[in-house]
């Protein structure tokens, strides 16, 4: 997978999600970035930093396939280069508290491993990305299923809201968000994930050294 020069991320997009913490459905897709040195891959190891709470969240990834800027929706539809598996990591202890004090969380979302990607996925090899199944166990215990039509902003919908404001380049990815069951993580533990029955990734979790 070419890697492009931003990850950017889509927060509480998952109804089931949306109902389990009792929230309000957004009017427009959450936004936030990731950096591009918090990509690992498979054979990498994911570390948690001193004194972070991690927990695991299962996403379909979108890799941007050629420059979006105000793409419509069906333009955007065109401009997907393909997919992946990823798992956005998030430090949860010191974000509750920097958004509760209005201060920034990107090292929230953005610490070192904080991206585990899986191979690079063709459109042929998931025709309807809208209408896929997204997995999670960790050390063999299944903590989340969901499928992606569970969305409450498909991937067309993101693409071109994103690229209103943003240019979207090829080779950058997109997260679609994440279905329930997150779980906090320890050093030691194994994350396995999967998407539908194309692919599944395994990562063992460490403590950063």
């Amino acid at each position: 997978m070419n890697i492009g020069r931003k990850i950017v991320g889509v927060g509480l997009n998952y109804r089931s999600l949306l109902h389990e913490r009792n929230l309000q459905a957004p009017d427009n897709p959450i936004i936030f970035l990731k950096p591009t040195s918090s990509y690992i891959a498979e054979g990498q190891t994911i570390e948690i930093p001193d004194e972070f709470v991690v927990n695991q969240e299962t996403e379909l990834g979108v890799v941007v396939g050629k420059t979006c800027r105000n793409v419509t929706e069906d333009e955007a539809k065109k401009a997907i280069g393909g997919y992946c598996l990823a798992l956005d990591m998030t430090e949860v202890k010191h974000l509750t508290a920097w958004r509760q004090q209005g201060m920034p969380w990107s090292l929230s979302k953005g610490f070192d491993t904080a991206c585990p990607v899986s191979r690079f996925v063709t459109p042929e090899e998931l025709p309807d990305p809208d209408n896929v199944d997204l997995w999670c166990k960790i050390n063999g215990k299944m903590c989340q299923k969901g499928n992606t039509s569970d969305m409450l902003f498909a991937v067309p919908t993101i693409i071109s809201y994103v690229s209103k404001m943003m240019t979207l380049e090829p080779g950058d990815l997109i997260l679609t968000g994440s279905p329930p069951g997150m779980v906090n993580i320890k050093a030691g533990d194994v994350i396995e994930a999967g998407l539908g029955e194309i692919l599944s990734m395994k990562f063992p979790v460490e403590d950063r050294k």
